[in-house]
């Protein structure tokens, strides 16, 4: 048996300020200009995935073509991971970071 003298207080970690922001950042999913791939295949594709109308997948394919990368889509974690993965799955270079805090 644990008499009273036994316990001890616990010392309890507040979160920062800047956990809560961090945590609130959206990820952003990311895709990377390629040798290999038709620029009518990317619009095609994120047409598919994203249910893009035909002038926003063509928007992002030449934001690829030409600046080298297009961001795609954003939200959690989780979302941004399951589209980086159908990405790959068509065969375009994607990647997934932390949205910029600006």
């Amino acid at each position: 048996m644990v008499s009273d003298t036994d316990v001890q207080p616990v010392d309890v970690r507040d979160p920062s300020i800047a956990d809560d922001t961090d945590i609130d950042r959206p990820w952003i999913v990311l895709v990377w200009n390629d040798p290999i791939n038709l620029m009518s295949y990317v619009t095609l594709v994120l047409q598919k995935l994203f249910g893009y109308s035909l002038e926003k997948a063509t928007a992002l394919m030449l934001d690829v073509h030409e600046k080298g990368r297009a961001v795609v889509s954003n939200g959690t974690r989780e979302r941004a991971e399951l589209d980086v993965y159908r990405l790959h799955e068509h065969g375009l270079w994607a990647t997934m970071q932390k949205e910029d805090a600006s």
